[in-house]
């Protein structure tokens, strides 16, 4: 079991690392000033690393590093459903109580669970946080088929079903003036992995934004989000991975900034049963892993967003899936269908190199 975990965390990185050579080629030229990286693991279990290009110092640079580390730890533990984080209280409280009682918690709490309920809405229910006990079916399985591969199995139509039972959003209810969180249905169980992470890193960004912070960039897991402009304005170069190269080529490269990029792909954690590969993003009409896209990568300011959306519009075919992201200012998306097909929203081509 290690071995496979270490592996697959290694993978993991390689893939960040990938994506953050292609961010960083060529933006040392020009007489740019040269630019300053550090990186940690750990927070929502993936790679995070802070890029300055500004030229500013080191004392100045390891100041926002450790805010961008503060940030992150809190909505780390915030968000966390299997552990009881020490000194926060966040998701796993409140699944531990649901049908039980009502959890006080801080203010951020209300405000991120309101907005997940404002991305139900946006993306007609293809995002919810609600449907926990459908997607732990599914973890339970991803990690015995970890362990080995004899005990690797799916779940059970007869075990999804009565699991979806237990997924309604209106159960989640909030109170605001007692600061409180109360899940009714004792059987459902809140989870934010659609989100979590994207909401997480646009918290950080406004941090730094109100700090007076520009000329940085923020990769987490394979999240970017770029505040402000590189000093010489050409914007940063990222790349969107083909999902059926192995040495992990691109299928696009993008020249963006003042954004944020986000990508759900079917390659990214999956496990397989008798030789068939079952990904981890879920359709909410079936159940099972979405069949209609290899990757779904969007583009918009908002990191949080940007984590929901690439989600949605992976489960959504692809006539509703731009039909949402037309009907949306600033979002942008490219879509890769499982036959390597590669679509673009509208906006796509004025920022490509």
């Amino acid at each position: 079991m290690e071995n496979n975990l270490k592996k697959k965390v290694f993978i993991g990185c390689l893939f960040c690392l990938l994506m953050a050579a292609v961010l960083l080629c060529a933006v040392s030229c020009g007489g740019e000033p040269q630019r300053k990286y550090k990186t940690t693991y750990g927070y929502f279990n993936t790679v995070t690393t802070v890029f300055d290009y500004t030229g500013g110092t080191e004392e100045e640079f390891e100041d926002n590093f450790d805010l961008v580390c503060e940030t992150l730890t809190y909505y780390h533990k915030l968000f966390d459903i299997y552990n009881d984080a020490e000194g926060a209280v966040g998701l796993y409280e409140i699944n531990r109580e649901a049908g039980k009682s009502a959890v006080r918690v801080d203010g951020s709490v209300i405000d991120f669970l309101e907005y997940c309920k404002e991305i139900y809405e946006l993306t007609e229910g293809e995002v919810n946080i609600a449907m926990g006990a459908v997607l732990r079916l599914w973890h339970e399985c991803r990690t015995d088929a970890s362990i080995s591969t004899t005990l690797a199995r799916i779940p059970s139509r007869a075990e999804l079903t009565e699991a979806s039972l237990h997924c309604d959003i209106n159960k989640i209810i909030i109170n605001r003036e007692e600061s409180t969180v109360y899940l009714e249905d004792p059987m459902m169980s809140l989870d934010v992995g659609a989100i979590g992470k994207g909401y997480a890193v646009e918290m950080v960004a406004k941090r730094l934004v109100a700090n007076g912070v520009e000329g940085y960039v923020l990769d987490v897991g394979g999240n970017l989000r770029m505040i402000g402009d590189r000093p010489s304005g050409k914007g940063y170069r990222t790349g969107i991975k083909d999902p059926s190269d192995p040495s992990g080529g691109y299928s696009m490269i993008l020249t963006v900034s003042k954004t944020s990029t986000a990508t759900s792909g079917g390659y990214e954690r999956y496990f397989v049963v008798d030789d068939e590969i079952y990904h981890h993003i879920i359709d909410k009409d079936t159940l099972y892993p979405a069949e209609h896209m290899s990757s779904v990568t969007v583009i918009t300011e908002d990191a949080g967003l940007a984590d929901s959306l690439s989600t949605a519009l992976f489960c959504m075919d692809i006539e509703s899936g731009l039909a949402l992201v037309e009907s949306l200012k600033g979002v942008e998306a490219v879509w890769i269908k499982v036959d390597g097909t590669l679509i673009e929203s509208s906006g796509i081509k004025d920022s490509e190199n």
